[in-house]
């Protein structure tokens, strides 16, 4: 798992158009674990190999959640995810396409490990959309 995100408006307002927060600002230890937990279970489920990325919406108090999509493709919250956490969520991605593994691939970002890490955030990355008036 490379980053966590989360929408700050209601569900209904497209990613591309919502203000995102990396990492996510909202959800405890217990429900970030849940999460990703149920996230490799799903990756493994459907068998892919590669980049995707999982929308959830989760009951606060019930800790209900519901899968709203799975992408199993590189989109646009991937790059914002590359650019949160420094991972080059591309690269890797063509390079697993073209059979390397994770073991096999050198981490760009410490340029001396693997690329099989998780990266861990101490900031906030913030992602507001900006809508050009002049094209209307």
């Amino acid at each position: 798992v490379v980053c966590n995100m989360e929408n700050l408006d209601p569900m209904g307002i497209h990613t591309g158009e919502s203000i995102v927060v990396a990492p996510s600002q909202t959800l405890s230890n217990d429900e970030y674990h849940h999460l990703r937990a149920v996230a490799i279970k799903v990756i493994r489920h459907f068998g892919i190999v590669g980049e995707a990325n999982i929308q959830y919406a989760l009951d606060p108090y019930s800790k209900r959640y519901r899968i709203v999509e799975v992408n199993a493709r590189l989109s646009r919250s991937s790059a914002l995810a590359s650019k949160a956490t420094g991972y080059p969520l591309a690269y890797v991605a063509a390079k697993i396409a073209l059979g390397h593994d994770l073991i096999s691939l050198r981490n760009l970002v410490t340029r001396c490990t693997t690329a099989c890490f998780e990266p861990s955030l101490d900031y906030c990355v913030v992602k507001i959309p900006r809508w050009d008036i002049d094209k209307f």
